[in-house]
Order: structure tokens, then sequence, then C-alpha cells
């Protein structure tokens, strides 16, 4: 890819399927939202993905599987995903248990607090 290395590694990290999940309000950490994926309680454009860190792109539909909905974890989860504040490349409706990405993240819309000149830096010795 193109661009500064830093800005494009924390792009790369923000569309990883377990990332979105957790950012969507549906998960409470991303280790909880990894697991969810991991267990096949997650669909992408329709189909189960088990993969956490697989790449979402602009205009992919993430979503509850429709079997997974009905656990009591899924019910809980609904309110407290309903007070998320959320990126501006995501559209999520709570009560259908979705999420769109709208874009492609920019960096200006992270919010992690990241110098990445320093990870680059690390890396690259």
């Amino acid at each position: 890819m193109t661009g500064a290395t830093g800005e494009t590694l924390l792009i790369n990290l923000e569309r990883r399927l377990d990332n979105t999940v957790y950012r969507s309000g549906f998960a409470k950490s991303r280790s909880q939202a990894r697991q969810l994926v991991n267990h096949g309680h997650i669909t992408v454009n329709g189909h189960r993905t088990s993969i956490p860190s697989y790449t979402v792109k602009a205009n992919d539909t993430i979503a509850v599987a429709e079997s997974s909905r009905e656990s009591q974890y899924f019910k809980d989860v609904l309110a407290w995903a309903k007070t998320q504040t959320r990126p501006a490349w995501l559209e999520v409706d709570p009560e259908s248990y979705t999420a769109r990405i709208a874009s492609d993240p920019k960096r200006e819309q992270i919010e992690t607090q990241v110098d990445t000149q320093l990870i680059v830096e690390h890396y690259s010795r």
C-alpha cells in the first residue's frame, strides 16, 4: 500500500473484523469481539466468518448471525450497544444487529493516540 507506513498500519488494524465488531458495540472488549467471531456468531455480507483478522471493506455488512440473536448475551448487549458512540466510517443499527462499513477509515477518524513513527522505527530494525 502507498502512504505513510504508520498510518497504513493503523488503518489496517481498524479494518479488522474483530475490531469492527467491538466498535459496533456488539462486544464490550476487543478480546470478547475476537471470541464472538471465532465462535461463528458474526456474518459478513451474509456469510459466517470465523477469522478475526478478516479485513472488512467499504459497503460490507456485518451482522450477528440470525441463530445467535436469541442468546441471552446478545439480548443483554443490545441495551449497551445503543449507548455507544461510533466512528464516522461505521453505520450501526443495534435493533437489527447490523453494521455497515460506510467508508474506509481515515487517520483522523481513528481515536487511538499512538505515535506511529515509534512503532515503525521499532519494527524496521
